[in-house]
């Protein structure tokens, strides 16, 4: 080893074997039945969408849905600061690629992964707000969109496991101050 260099850190071997494994889990471009099926799923979990459907239920539902909708909608953008934050101080680059074009320009920073955050939040927060059928949908439905942003090339292990994480932990925080967010903006429900 040549004295000037500077010595890998442990930090350093982690990443590596996290962009091996994550290498491993991508879908080669000759792989178009199945790219196709999981970037239908990475797109799922964007936040406009999931955004545009909480205004939509706000706009159009009655009770337990118009009152849920915000609770969703608020937990996601809070959550998504909160990512937004750790992105740009950790500054991890996405995997190399050429899948994902419009997250890469709008977001070349990988760490943690935003979907994943997002995704889980919402299945934890159906596991609080229901109804229980969505819960379990959710359930099912977060683990794929969590996969699929590696198979797909735009995110690493680490990305998705951190940011999985994050979600569950906001979900939570999201349920116990509901009570507070219902006092604090009761025109919203």
């Amino acid at each position: 080893m040549n004295p000037t260099e500077p010595t890998p850190s442990r930090w350093d071997a982690v990443l590596e074997l996290d962009a091996r494994w994550s290498e491993r889990l991508r879908l080669p471009p000759t792989a178009k039945v199945r790219r196709y099926l999981w970037s239908f799923l990475a797109h799922s979990g964007d936040s406009w969408f999931w955004l545009a459907a909480m205004l939509i239920i706000w706009l159009a539902a009655k009770g337990e849905w118009h009152a849920r909708a915000p609770m969703y909608a608020g937990g996601m953008l809070v959550l998504a600061i909160f990512v937004l934050v750790i992105k740009f101080r950790v500054r991890r680059e996405r995997p190399s690629g050429n899948w994902g074009m419009l997250y890469r320009s709008t977001d070349p920073h990988s760490f943690p992964s935003g979907h994943a955050a997002r995704v889980a939040l919402l299945a934890v927060m159906a596991w609080g707000l229901g109804p229980l059928w969505l819960a379990g949908l959710l359930t099912l439905w977060a683990p794929l969109v969590i996969l699929s942003r590696v198979r797909m090339g735009v995110h690493y292990l680490l990305d998705v496991a951190v940011g999985a994480l994050v979600g569950v932990a906001a979900g939570q925080i999201s349920l116990l101050l509901e009570p507070l967010f219902r006092a604090w903006v009761p025109f919203m429900f």
